[in-house]
């Protein structure tokens, strides 16, 4: 089967017909409930994308020889980096980086479970042989995932199994001949109402120890499984006009808790079947975490782009450009985006081969974008709400502009240094919904929490960072030649 387009995955989504609820109400169709249907027809389009640039975004299946998706493609050459990279940057302008699940995102994480298929054969011979074929057919089937790894926020202090209710987290109840049977609850499904299949990762927020076992598992399953329910959160669409919400209305992805009640997941699509060991080295051993890190910074490299684009736009449109603030802080956003923008261009160019034969990327680099962005991020939204200043607080809407009494008064009292009213506002509203709208907040808390808690992930990386004795090596031969030359000098 092909890469599928727009339409076929609406109607996938439409056949599945998942069990999504939202708001107290179970959703029948989440192709028109409004709170899904803007983020479905952008993906829709992502999916149109891969025809429209077929030459970037298709290549030939090893297999059947069909067009599949390049986000599936198993780089071996940096040229192959490259090229995938141009693919997920592709959909990324297509979504302005705001769609922080989209597709690509876990297609390479499915990819690096098929390069390190052997890893998984340390439980059992045969889950090797279920991660080869689950990258098959997701590339073959163009499956769209969601995912979930983290287990419901109970007591971060205390291991699952000293939890108060160590029956809430996800957890392995029994094996039978058919499969695992799991129970619980996980978090935090992304797109969870809108696409084909989850994948459930192992929990890394705590490492595991062997009393975790229950809790140590990763698999896969359709979305319709009998007993998976998603409950998503309150939606940030509050209108489908994309006039006043022209980012929330096509890009609000979604997040839904998932509730596995005994959900029986059959062998063949189990990978870790507690295995706290397996689970705690997961990410790192199968270099899952650098293929999809190289995605993120890719992404976030567009972001930063778009954010730039408006900003400076926002700039031209009420005349500030002759402030010093307001070019230094311009300057700020440049300077991160010529910054992730190095990051990405040593971690493609410095690649190599991984001992599972898949040309990957530098991670020093990523690594170091991945903990550095999440902390800019924040300034970044922070420097547009300051630059739109009161602009951003009493804003009309598009139903103003044609009412009889005060269409002519905000057309007139809301232009711009070059524009007219009715512009501003439009330009104004697209600032308002990337950082102040609950959108915008969203997308704020989303960037600085993306990869996990940025201390933890600071610790983390102080932690692994390979070359703290040679540096400090170094400082202390300052401290011998310094001795050296005064003991000369009192000679």
């Amino acid at each position: 089967m092909p890469a599928k387009n727009g339409k076929a995955y609406k109607e996938r989504l439409k056949q599945n017909k998942a069990a999504v609820y939202i708001g107290g109400e179970k959703v029948e169709d989440v192709t028109v409930h409004p709170a899904f249907s803007g983020v479905v027809e952008s993906m829709a389009e992502l999916y149109d994308l891969q025809y429209t640039h077929k030459d970037k975004m298709l290549y030939p299946s090893p297999t059947t020889g069909d067009p599949v998706g390049i986000t599936f493609l198993r780089p071996e050459t940096i040229d192959d980096l490259i090229a995938r990279r141009e693919a997920m940057q592709i959909w990324a302008r297509h979504h302005g980086g705001l769609m922080g699940r989209a597709p690509d995102y876990l297609n390479v994480e499915v990819m690096t479970m098929d390069a390190a298929a052997d890893f998984f054969a340390e439980d059992d011979p045969r889950f090797a042989q279920n991660a080869r074929d689950y990258y098959a057919y997701c590339r073959e089937n163009d499956i769209s995932l969601t995912h979930t790894l983290i287990q419901p926020q109970i007591n971060r202090s205390k291991a699952q199994f000293e939890q108060n209710a160590p029956d809430v987290p996800l957890h392995i109840v029994k094996e039978t001949e058919d499969g695992l049977i799991v129970h619980g609850i996980r978090l935090l499904a992304t797109q969870g109402a809108i696409t084909d299949e989850i994948l459930v990762f192992p929990s890394t927020v705590n490492k595991a120890d062997v009393r975790d076992n229950p809790y140590a598992l990763a698999f896969a399953i359709p979305n319709n499984t009998p007993g998976v329910k998603f409950i998503s959160r309150e939606s940030f669409v509050y209108s489908q006009n994309r006039f006043d919400y022209p980012l929330s209305a096509r890009f609000e992805e979604g997040d839904a808790i998932v509730s596995f009640e005994n959900v029986l997941v059959p062998w063949e699509r189990v990978f870790i079947r507690g295995r706290s060991d397996l689970a705690n080295r997961y990410f790192r051993d199968t270099n899952a975490v650098v293929h999809m890190s190289h995605q993120v910074v890719a992404k976030n490299v567009v972001k930063t782009e778009f954010i730039l684009g408006t900003t400076l736009m926002l700039i031209d449109a009420i005349g500030i450009e002759q402030f010093q603030h307001v070019k230094d802080k311009a300057t700020e956003i440049m300077l991160v985006l010529e910054t992730m923008r190095s990051h990405l261009y040593r971690a493609e160019h410095a690649a190599s081969l991984d001992r599972w034969g898949v040309m990957t990327p530098d991670f020093t680099a990523l690594d170091a974008a991945r903990n550095w962005y999440p902390r800019m991020y924040p300034r970044l939204a922070e420097i547009l709400r300051i630059l739109g200043a009161s602009g951003l607080s009493a804003l009309p809407v598009e139903a103003d502009f044609s009412h009889p009494e005060i269409g002519e008064i905000v057309r007139k009292g809301m232009q711009g240094a070059h524009i007219d009213g009715y512009e501003r506002v439009q330009m104004f509203r697209l600032v308002w919904d990337l950082v102040m709208s609950a959108f915008g907040t969203r997308q704020t808390h989303y960037e600085y929490y993306f990869f996990g808690d940025p201390i933890r992930m600071g610790m983390a990386y102080f932690d692994h960072y390979a070359a703290k004795e040679a540096y400090k090596e170094y400082a202390r031969s300052f401290l011998g030649h310094s001795f050296a030359l005064s003991a000369a000098h009192e000679a």
